[in-house]
């Protein structure tokens, strides 16, 4: 039987973060070992809690956190066999491409293994999405080899209607577990 395959999901500070925990519910399901990053800003919107019950691991809040044998950011970078990011804020896309390196998720997507592969899903005020400053951080990180599965348009949070909610789990999902060469049979 084949070893699982390693998911690191990276949940920043979006009104959408609580689909992320659908996202690992739904990654866990299919067999994947799913090891989550919420950011402080993250935590604003949800707590480690229902993460791990659905993943059964811990969940990692801080650079600081403690691993089974070291930092907990570095060793789920060294399993990951994907990281996906979902939400991606306007500023989590930005310091992924920028390479800043202050908190625990983007530290993982630094240390990640060569042969990982990096999923983004952001969600954002359309207006971010659309800047200038956001297309270039996509199109540098897409020329990294990150794949991005999204935004959708509709009814957003702020109140706007366009470009900017978060794709449907669903879909997410599929394009991760697509990446990971998982077959997606239904019943």
């Amino acid at each position: 039987m084949n070893e699982p395959k390693n998911v690191v999901l990276g949940v920043s500070g979006s009104i959408a973060a609580y689909k992320a925990i659908d996202l690992a519910s739904q990654l866990a399901k299919a067999g994947c070992d799913v090891h989550v990053v919420l950011t402080r800003d993250a935590q604003q919107f949800v707590k480690p809690l229902p993460f791990q019950t659905l993943t059964r691991r811990s969940v990692i809040t801080s650079l600081y956190d403690e691993g089974k044998d070291g930092v907990a950011h570095v060793q789920a970078a060294d399993r990951a066999d994907l990281l996906l990011v979902a939400p991606a804020t306007a500023n989590t896309v930005a310091k992924l491409a920028l390479g800043i390196a202050d908190d625990a998720l983007c530290c993982v997507a630094l240390a990640l293994r060569p042969e990982a592969k990096l999923l983004v899903a952001p969600a954002m005020n359309g207006k971010m999405w659309t800047h200038p400053a956001t297309e270039a951080n996509v199109a540098t990180l897409i020329g990294r080899g990150a794949v991005f599965v999204g935004p959708d348009e509709g009814l957003l949070s702020c109140g706007y209607e366009g470009i900017g909610r978060l794709w449907p789990v669903d879909g997410i999902a599929d394009q991760a577990l697509q990446m990971l060469g998982i077959d997606q049979a239904k019943d």
